[in-house]
């Protein structure tokens, strides 16, 4: 019997110097119930490639919560980045895929004014991706393969755990600090006893049946 194979560790071999600036792009919390939509935009310049950190670094959902807030941090400090997001308004008046998109472009956007750089080639995870000022190449299950992607995952999901855990406090009968938005059993029992609140997704199934 064959043993489970290791998850892939991402690599820079898709950031190769020669491209010039190429920046990973990656988004966290599109299948949620509530909540925003978060998106990271990440840069690694060729001389902090050789930081340590990069060998943890990995698709997010890999890492534990503490890990990943470790992880965090230091990222920033060894990158250029841009974090944002689009509203669980936003994401009812444009759809959860274009305000994904936004939340892409409003990132790189960010990364792009903040650290005054204009990448080459913009790596985007997955399949489908926004139009940016500079080229894009999509990347199927790109946080297993670029670490400037899983970077930006990191990145992504941590944001959007800590605004959940802040909205947790003023909403604490949806466990948002546990679930995070997604449409758990505790998190839709919460639905049908108290109602939606302003940072439900109205146009998600569970939401527009209620």
């Amino acid at each position: 019997m064959k043993s489970p194979a290791k998850p892939s560790r991402p690599d820079f071999s898709r950031e190769a110097p020669g491209l010039g600036i190429v920046c990973g792009i990656d988004e966290a919390g599109r299948g949620p119930l509530a909540g925003p939509v978060y998106a990271a935009c990440v840069y690694i310049p060729p001389e902090e490639r050789t930081h340590p950190v990069w060998k943890d670094v990995r698709d997010s959902k890999q890492l534990t919560a503490t890990r990943r807030e470790d992880l965090f941090a230091i990222i920033q400090k060894q990158s250029c980045f841009g974090i944002a997001c689009a509203t669980a308004a936003e994401i009812d008046e444009i759809n959860i895929l274009q305000a994904t998109y936004l939340a892409m472009t409003r990132a790189y956007d960010d990364m792009c004014r903040t650290f005054s750089c204009a990448p080459d080639l913009a790596l985007i995870d997955g399949n489908r991706a926004p139009a940016f000022s500079c080229p894009v190449q999509t990347v199927v299950k790109g946080d297993a393969l670029s670490i400037s992607i899983a970077a930006a995952s990191i990145l992504a999901k941590v944001s959007r755990d800590r605004v959940m855990q802040d909205l947790h406090r003023d909403f604490p009968a949806y466990n948002w600090a546990s679930n995070a938005g997604y449409g758990t059993a505790d998190h839709l029992a919460a639905i049908r006893d108290c109602g939606p609140t302003p940072h439900h997704r109205m146009t998600f199934a569970p939401l527009k049946a209620a």
